[in-house]
């Protein structure tokens, strides 16, 4: 087994440099695509959305995808490929980080596969919440339908990132929870994707962009106390559970470093 504290080898920043290559030539091609370019990834997403809200949508070219009173367009700024982005960059640089490779360049492909599948069901669910919204409330807590349909699509996409993330570290963990230092990475690279990169390209010439920037910096923020509380609740029993089956019968038993060292004991 490779040690943690071990150099990265050639093939790890190999893999490194394939990974952030795909993820940036997804990006510039997501930059100029139509409609038309993002059916492999606007389609699907319409065919779940139909499922769940029982909407039904027809393609109109250069347009996107068009609901049946009109009052609902699915454009390519609602196909994901940014959230496809963050989330496929997320999975391979965290597995690539925990094995110091991946066994096989085959990895990339499947991690790819999961992404795509994972982005389906985040957008389906944001496109859905957005009919809701739209058909039932015109403002909430003082916002405005626009500011709420930002305050849920960061909700939902960065949710799902936390929740995948979270899910794969639980089991890699063996049940340990997760404290908010460890969910900075997933924090990082959403912030990356959403606020560095449109930054490097100019968005802070739109001051529609500021008072964006404003709601992707604090939800995110307060979505990770959310679940670091959360966690702590529902598992706080069974950690004490653990930790007091592990523990001697006696305190005696242990030696002086280790009753400083132990927790709860």
């Amino acid at each position: 087994m490779t040690s943690p504290r071990t150099r990265p080898g050639w093939k790890t920043v190999a893999q490194a440099a394939v990974i952030l290559i795909v993820a940036a030539s997804l990006k510039a091609f997501y930059s100029t695509a139509s409609v038309n370019d993002l059916t492999w990834i606007l389609w699907p997403t319409k065919t779940v959305v139909e499922l769940i809200s029982g909407t039904r949508f027809h393609f109109e070219s250069y347009a996107g995808y068009m609901s049946e009173d009109r009052s609902f367009l699915i454009a390519s700024a609602c196909s994901g490929v940014n959230f496809l982005i963050a989330i496929f960059v997320m999975l391979s640089l965290r597995m690539l980080w925990r094995r110091r490779e991946l066994n096989s360049w085959w990895s990339i492909l499947l991690i790819a596969g999961l992404s795509y599948i994972i982005t389906i069901v985040a957008n389906s669910l944001r496109i859905s919440s957005a009919l809701w919204l739209i058909s039932t409330r015109r403002k909430f807590f003082g916002l405005d339908r626009d500011e709420l349909h930002r305050l849920d699509g960061i909700l939902i996409y960065f949710g799902m990132m936390l929740l995948v993330y979270i899910a794969f570290e639980y089991f890699e963990r063996k049940g340990r929870m997760l404290t908010m230092k460890s969910l900075a990475f997933p924090l990082a690279i959403y912030y990356t994707i959403t606020l560095v990169v449109p930054i490097a390209s100019g968005a802070l010439r739109d001051s529609e962009f500021l008072t964006h920037s404003l709601f992707v910096l604090a939800t995110p923020l307060v979505l990770i106390g959310m679940f670091v509380v959360l966690g702590k609740l529902l598992f706080r029993d069974a950690q004490s559970e653990s930790v007091a089956a592990a523990a001697p019968l006696f305190p005696g038993d242990l030696s002086i470093d280790e009753i400083c060292t132990r927790p709860n004991v």
